[in-house]
């Protein structure tokens, strides 16, 4: 999927997006850290998992919509073990609770390692 198709998700426990109040906004511990919030599409989010959270059954996926975004959206290289020049999503900025457009539970396969979407 390329940039301009438009489908973005972010990985986040359900405990940290419950607390989200209506209408908030969700600022993950890497705005402060790195000045982002860490987003993919959901062709590539299955790296991102496997790397920081294999085993976890306590995840969800937010479905957004990018017109509701009103940070600054920058594409950019992932880490080292990525594949060359796949680019990854970064929001400047919280992330708007009314741009989520849909929920989903993220749940491992049995050996605790995330597919593919």
């Amino acid at each position: 999927m390329s940039e301009s198709s438009g489908a973005l998700v972010h990985i986040c426990s359900a405990s940290d997006w419950s607390a989200v109040p209506p209408g908030g906004q969700y600022r993950p511990p890497s705005l402060q850290e790195a000045g982002f919030v860490h987003l993919s599409t959901p062709e590539q989010v299955h790296l991102p998992a496997n790397r920081l959270y294999a085993g976890r059954t306590d995840l969800v996926l937010l479905y957004l919509n990018p017109e509701k975004l009103d940070a600054p959206l920058r594409w950019e290289p992932g880490v080292p073990g990525d594949p060359d020049a796949m680019l990854f999503p970064h929001l400047y900025g919280p992330l708007p609770a009314a741009a989520v457009r849909m929920i989903t539970p993220y749940l491992p396969e049995a050996d605790g390692r995330f597919a593919p979407l």
